[in-house]
């Protein structure tokens, strides 16, 4: 995970999981990104047994530093944040020396590479908004002409940045485009834009395929469509609707197929618009208002695996 020392205690879901493992009386350690190293086919990183607790104030306490061989552990739980590089890519590359001892990482590193957060819905067309990836900027102009509003968004970033809402009219459209491909070097995602972001950009957490039934539906403030927590949204609770399961069937065999334990879709009215798969978020605000404990619903899918794995 990205610095323990820098998370919101209140809100991290990561935290939630630590908190849920400890309550299990597992063994945690935290592994320094930044110490990964592989040698003669194994993996390895510094770690430090934690300790975590339900404190605002101090949630967390870490014993000594040591090297750890990765496929000792018996899962690893890769939580690090976007943004989407090379480093990334190459702890993942770590984290599969890891997998095929026998180690279970959530989410399988294979996929936390090849299935890009906003490119990957393009492989459930029935279930998005009308959708465009290029880096060409007459291709867009021609996107936008033909929608009149539409949100262009980088492929790699997180918390609605550098998401852009753009009009037909719009005396910038042009320069936003330019800025946002980079003069045509680099890709983007445009889609038509979904007026129903007023009732909520709906955060729907998704265990080994089964959706928790309820939603976080992130409301934007009224001077900014984007409605990410991140960028000033508020979030409250929703049940999911028919539509909403329905999507979440939709995903469920490949997200199974393809070893992501646990997923956090955006749907924005009756529209898939991202499977996030790094480090889905919102844990603790849907815990708080409904009152439930989904990190033992994760955890328990990770013992059953666990348990599989031991029996393959």
């Amino acid at each position: 995970m990205d610095p323990i020392e820098d998370i919101n205690p209140r809100k991290d879901s990561s935290l939630a999981m630590l908190l849920e493992a400890q309550q299990r009386c597992w063994d945690i350690y935290y592994l320094i990104p930044d110490t990964l190293f592989a040698l003669d086919g194994e993996a390895y990183a510094e770690a430090a047994q934690l300790d975590v607790f339900a404190d605002d104030q101090c949630w967390f306490n870490t014993g000594e530093i040591s090297t750890h061989g990765l496929a000792d552990f018996d899962v690893i739980l890769m939580r690090k944040d976007p943004p989407f590089n090379m480093e990334f890519i190459y702890s993942c590359y770590m984290l599969d020396l890891a997998a095929a001892k026998g180690t279970l990482v959530v989410n399988n590193p294979a996929s936390l590479r090849n299935c890009n957060e906003k490119f990957s819905i393009l492989n459930f067309p029935q279930c998005c908004a009308p959708t465009l990836v290029t880096k060409n900027v007459a291709t867009i102009q021609s996107f936008l002409e033909q929608h009149k509003n539409i949100v262009i968004k980088p492929l790699d970033a997180m918390g609605g940045e550098s998401i852009f809402k753009l009009c037909e009219s719009d005396p910038n459209r042009y320069s936003i485009i330019q800025h946002m491909t980079a003069k045509g070097h680099s890709t983007v995602m445009c889609q038509r834009f979904i007026p129903e972001v007023t009732a909520g950009d709906k955060r729907i957490l998704i265990i080994q395929g089964e959706p928790v039934p309820y939603a976080l539906a992130r409301i934007p403030q009224a001077d900014d469509f984007r409605a990410n927590l991140a960028a000033g949204g508020r979030g409250i609770s929703v049940q999911l609707s028919e539509r909403d399961y329905w999507i979440c069937q939709q995903l469920k065999e490949t997200l199974i197929s393809h070893g992501i334990v646990f997923a956090g879709i955006d749907v924005i009215g009756d529209y898939l618009t991202e499977i996030n798969i790094t480090s889905p978020t919102c844990i603790r605000e849907l815990d708080a208002i409904n009152d439930i404990n989904i990190s033992a619903l994760l955890f328990d899918r990770i013992e059953h695996l666990l348990t599989e794995i031991k029996h393959a």
